[in-house]
């Protein structure tokens, strides 16, 4: 008798699993029907591939950011917290995440806080996340933090598609191109070898060139492709290591164009994520600690986390900022003027304004830059290997002539 592994919510609306034996998938479904189950997953058993492990499965910053503004709006209304749990548990488009919702919701009717039983999910809500969820608690405003959370995610979500949507295009022609030189050296470039070789005479030096690169690619095509994979993962084994991880960025930090632009998003991340927590309540110390940790960026993290040290020593966040040498001197400037008139979260706010905005025209004039540039690298190779290719035709014509 086939087993089948079922989810769902009984009768008083708790979530449950389990395995059932049963005839077929029809006896199965009667089955839970009778124990008052109502069906959210029912598969066979004996389908699934049991040497494939399960992936830990993240959420989205989108639909965190929809939760989050769901969720604040519910408060906001006046429903219950275990209520509006439960509400967008059911209505979650991504099952992992509805499952992650529903274990806060039991944990919560467990008796735990709320922000205690978003601790224990985390692949969900990070610390930053569960930090503000508890500076809401305690002062009673868990909605409008909730709201404050839900405008940062969003910024933040904007944030990264501006930067991914910027990259779509060059990454796709930079592949398409790849592709097409390496198809027209592995198919075509051997056809007009063969053909030269029948003619006889010696060939133009770049001809040869062209003709030594195909062979090359043909002979060794499977090894430069294995070799490259390789690469690709001790690159990423080495950037997993804390020396790696600095080494790597600090590099991409100093890319002409590119490293100003990661930094501006450094920047703009930094004091947006600071302004939030600092409105939120939540402790300066603890919030430079959780920002160094959404920096992105190594260089970045070890430079706040010296900022946070010099400010638990007594001193201000302005000074340790200069001295980092990370940080450009306007937005320090900003930070040190909001310190001195205790308006400290307005001023990182704007400074994060500013900067987002900065890395819109950024990422404009990276897109301005690139898209000639690769033109004139494209039709540089295109010109080289067509011109190669007629150089010998016109060398025959001559002779022929």
């Amino acid at each position: 008798m086939p087993s089948f592994i079922w989810k769902g919510r009984d009768q008083h609306g708790e979530f449950q699993e389990g395995v059932l034996l049963a005839d077929s998938k029809d006896a199965a479904t009667a089955v839970l029907r009778q124990q008052q189950i109502k069906i959210a997953s029912l598969r066979e058993k004996g389908r699934e591939i049991p040497f494939l492990p399960r992936l830990p499965r993240r959420v989205s910053q989108k639909s965190l950011s929809l939760f989050t503004r769901q969720f604040s709006v519910m408060l906001d209304a006046g429903l219950p917290l275990v209520q509006c749990l439960e509400i967008l548990g059911e209505q979650q488009d991504q099952p992992h995440f509805g499952e992650i919702i529903n274990k806060v919701r039991t944990d919560v009717e467990g008796g735990a806080s709320l922000a205690e039983a978003m601790r224990r999910q985390p692949k969900a809500f990070d610390d930053l996340y569960v930090n503000m969820v508890a500076a809401g608690e305690a002062g009673g405003i868990l909605d409008v933090i909730l709201q404050r959370l839900s405008v940062y995610l969003e910024k933040a979500v904007k944030l990264k598609s501006q930067v991914k949507s910027a990259l779509i295009y060059p990454s796709t022609v930079i592949v398409i191109a790849i592709f097409v030189v390496w198809i027209i050296l592995w198919k075509v470039i051997p056809v007009f070898a063969q053909l030269f070789s029948g003619l006889g005479g010696e060939l133009p030096a770049l001809t040869r060139a062209v003709v030594a690169a195909s062979n090359f690619l043909a002979r060794y095509s499977f090894w430069m492709i294995l070799g490259i994979f390789f690469i690709g993962i001790a690159i990423r084994s080495y950037y997993r290591t804390e020396r790696g991880r600095r080494v790597i960025d600090g590099l991409m930090l100093r890319i002409p164009t590119i490293g100003d632009l990661l930094r501006k998003i450094a920047v703009a991340r930094f004091c947006r994520t600071l302004s939030t927590l600092v409105s939120s309540g939540v402790p300066i110390l603890d919030g430079l600690e959780i920002t160094a940790k959404t920096s992105g960026n190594a260089i970045i993290e070890d430079a706040v986390m010296a900022v946070r040290q010099a400010v638990e020593e007594g001193r201000t966040l302005s000074g340790p900022l200069a001295e980092t040498g990370v940080f450009p001197p306007m937005p320090v400037q900003m930070i040190n003027v909001g310190e001195q008139t205790g308006a400290l979260d307005q001023m990182l706010s704007k400074i994060a304004d500013f900067y987002e905005d900065e890395v819109d025209v950024a990422v404009e004039n990276l897109m301005a830059m690139l898209e000639p540039l690769m033109i004139v690298v494209l039709g540089a190779i295109i010109g080289t290997i067509v011109a190669a290719m007629y150089l010998p035709m016109y060398t025959i014509l001559g002779q022929i002539s």
